[in-house]
């Protein structure tokens, strides 16, 4: 064993090095990384590092003798049949050589989990072109009832770049809600805290107050687009943060919960003669495209929340064509 200099590539642009080291030494631990970097054997252009630390093109990481290398065999993966691979391809509203967007149906979990078997993350294999292809990465979730757009990147770099970009905050994001009630004023920021209840698939986001040591900072857009009477709202909205259930949460503290939510809302959230779906819609998404320039991609809304529209007399436009600008 002796040491070795490798050079980041254009695709691992902004990674962190404790991913680049996964990428190429998936048998190093998290812990074995970070005592190599805090004795000074990993090493970017010569400096100390962290697991943290962000790389760059063109970046030398000088690499130590790993001890125990010996690399545990791939895992399998699963081979798609060809329904899942159509199941998959449907979805795509667009596709170029750095990602892919999805229009992701309500009611399919983006991830698996305790019973989960059917989630998107399985179908990705199905966006391969190519057998040597990198395997696409998600790089956001939504809701498992939440319908609506879901971004895919087609190699580990554009992923990493991507996630930045929705940690950074540069990326906007619509949502379109039939809620029920109709909210005042007719457009608003939500500013309510929120601390987590529970644990697992079981746990609940819920308000907390200002201050307290669990609670985390949450602020939403809303705007009223249409409205019937006082039953029900078309809302748009945009989170500003990025926290779990957060417009469901923020719809409920308002008084306005979603229509058909499974879980926020109460008793209010079901009206007779409504599909009893979550009508949450990731509508749009406008972000820093990895190539240059902007992505602004919409999707056209579920079947259910298009009945409910047509029933209460809501007009949505087509979904404009995905454009970069």
């Amino acid at each position: 064993m002796s040491v070795v200099t490798l050079t980041v590539s254009d695709d691992e642009a902004d990674i962190r090095l404790d991913r680049w080291f996964r990428r190429h030494y998936p048998h190093l631990t998290q812990g074995a990384l970070q005592k190599l970097c805090r004795t000074g054997q990993v090493r970017v252009d010569g400096k100390r590092a962290t697991a943290a630390t962000r790389l760059a093109p063109g970046q030398a990481v000088r690499v130590p003798p790993i001890p125990n290398a010996s690399r545990p065999p791939p895992l399998a993966v699963k081979p798609l049949d060809e329904r899942q691979v159509r199941e998959i391809n449907k979805m795509v509203l667009y596709r170029d050589d750095h990602l892919i967007v999805l229009n992701k149906p309500a009611g399919i979990a983006v991830q698996g989990g305790p019973g989960i078997t059917h989630h998107i993350d399985a179908l990705l294999e199905g966006l391969r072109e190519n057998p040597d292809d990198p395997r696409p990465r998600l790089v956001h979730r939504i809701d498992r009832d939440t319908s609506g757009l879901l971004l895919v990147a087609r190699t580990p770099g554009v992923a990493a770049k991507l996630a930045a970009a929705f940690r950074g905050r540069d990326v906007r994001k619509v949502y379109w809600a039939v809620v029920v009630g109709r909210p005042s004023p007719a457009t608003g920021i939500i500013d309510q805290p929120l601390t987590k209840l529970g644990a697992g698939a079981g746990a609940i986001s819920v308000v907390a107050e200002r201050g307290d040591a669990d609670a985390v900072h949450a602020l939403s857009e809303y705007e009223v687009l249409d409205a019937a009477a006082r039953k029900m709202s078309w809302l748009a909205l945009s989170p500003l943060t990025g926290r779990t259930h957060q417009l469901r949460v923020h719809c409920e503290a308002l008084g306005n919960p979603i229509l058909g939510d499974p879980k926020y809302g109460g008793d209010k959230a079901h009206v007779t003669g409504f599909a009893d779906r979550l009508h949450l819609h990731a509508r749009r998404l406008e972000l820093p495209h990895p190539a240059g320039g902007t992505l602004v991609v919409e999707a056209d809304l579920s079947p259910h929340m298009r009945e409910t529209f047509r029933q209460i007399g809501f007009v949505a436009p087509a979904a404009a064509p995905a454009r970069r600008k």
